[in-house]
């Protein structure tokens, strides 16, 4: 009788025995053990993310559902508060943007041009944090780079092109990721040009580095050094065209709404101007800015022409501060709550503490920020004592929450 042939694994040679689970194929086997090598290869090769999921596949972005302008901005409600006019703005052009993209081409000569974003609004009002939502929900490469560092090509400082280097490091060093995806570039308002006339002097991190700009957000092939840092003859270059790569710019444009009062009041003429003045909200003028008062600021009319999405970010009132302490899904609160939960510490607030923390925030005016700050200041002596005390709940009192940020503005006043 003939001996029944031994089961083993097609790639190391063990016996069934040896293992713990043996899988059969069509003309072999492989083990366990091969199995999770497998998976730490392709996770090492970047094929994989960690939880075991294929990595986004930008070659079947065809087949890639792009969310409605109504879906991307109820996946926006669930992470930035308020701000609906910079959220309707944000999301169809983010739509419009990757419909471009899936758009096959067409004889009839029309050609969708692109969409780039510009966002003013006062610091702490979301800008950054709407622009990062929107790349987490599309699942493309993210990057956020800061205009202050940027000069003009020849001098000290960073090369523009290095947003796009950022991008690719992003993206794994793959091209085709890189190309499809979004730049917010932040503080956008330092580039401004520094003096109405150009003619006096070389303004080198302002008008120049806007120049420099230009192409990258208009879109054509760019030479990008893979490491970063400025350019040399020597160099070997990745060649990344930016015709798909969506740009968002954000600034706070501080004292652009003098600029808004000024051309508002120039209209004002004859007796029907009073009543017109009555209707201008001057509490929040932001929300009459017009690509003209960017110019007025100091951004060249080239660069406003290729940021044709202008919206604003309103300042923040006490109520939507309350909203961002503890609504979002990664609110502040929640975010202590989870870390003294890791310890096993059941967390609470009394209702008076959020009102006190909202008042110093806009005592403070520093946005969403300052919310931030203050919770820490805080919490800072609850963070060091209690996890090394056998309790299982704290709770932080009005009383407690104003002994620490008294105690916190005594230390800061004696080390001054």
């Amino acid at each position: 009788m003939a001996e029944r042939k031994k089961k083993v694994c097609s790639f190391c040679g063990r016996g069934e025995h040896d293992v713990k689970l043996l899988i059969s194929g069509m003309n072999g086997y492989i083990c366990d053990h091969c199995v999770a090598q497998a998976f730490d290869i392709l996770k090492a090769n970047h094929l994989l993310d960690d939880d075991g999921e294929d990595k986004h596949d930008f070659s079947s972005w065809d087949s890639v559902e792009v969310p409605k302008p109504h879906e991307i901005k109820d996946y926006l409600d669930q992470y930035v508060i308020g701000q609906d006019e910079a959220k309707r703005y944000l999301s169809v052009a983010v739509y419009n943007h990757y419909k471009r993209i899936k758009q096959a081409p067409t004889d009839d000569g029309v050609e969708i041009e692109k969409s780039n974003i510009i966002m003013v609004g006062s610091t702490g009002t979301g800008k950054t944090l709407l622009a990062r939502t929107i790349a987490k929900l599309l699942d493309v490469p993210f990057t956020i780079v800061d205009a202050t560092v940027f000069t003009e090509a020849g001098y000290v400082g960073e090369d523009v092109e290095s947003i796009l280097s950022r991008l690719l490091q992003v993206a794994d060093y793959n091209v085709e990721l890189a190309e499809r995806g979004i730049v917010f570039i932040d503080e956008v308002d330092k580039i401004a040009r520094k003096s109405d006339n150009p003619s006096i002097t070389r303004d080198v991190s302002g008008e120049g580095v806007q120049q420099s700009l230009l192409k990258l957000l208009e879109g054509s092939m760019v030479n990008v050094p893979p490491k970063g840092g400025r350019k040399h003859p020597d160099q070997d270059y990745v060649h990344i065209d930016t015709k798909n790569i969506l740009f968002i710019c954000g600034g706070a444009f501080d004292g652009i709404e003098r600029k808004i009062a000024q051309r508002l009041n120039t209209h004002v003429v004859g007796y029907n101007s009073v009543q017109n003045v009555k209707k201008i909200d001057k509490k929040d003028m932001m929300k009459y800015i017009l690509p003209q008062d960017l110019k007025s600021f100091g951004l060249i009319p080239e660069i406003i022409g290729r940021l044709p999405v202008l919206t604003y970010l309103n300042p923040l009132d006490k109520e939507a501060l309350r909203s961002i302490l503890v609504e979002p899904k990664n609110s502040i609160v929640k975010q202590y709550q989870k870390l003294f939960e890791i310890d096993g510490i059941k967390l609470e607030f009394e209702d008076g503490v959020f009102d006190f923390i909202v008042d110093k925030a806009m005592e403070y005016k520093l946005g969403a920020r300052g919310l931030r700050s203050i919770v820490e200041s805080v919490m800072m002596d609850a963070m060091f004592d209690v996890p090394s005390e056998n309790v299982k709940e704290f709770t932080v009192t009005l009383d407690y929450a104003k002994s620490q940020l008294d105690k916190a503005h005594l230390q800061k006043l004696e080390t001054d």
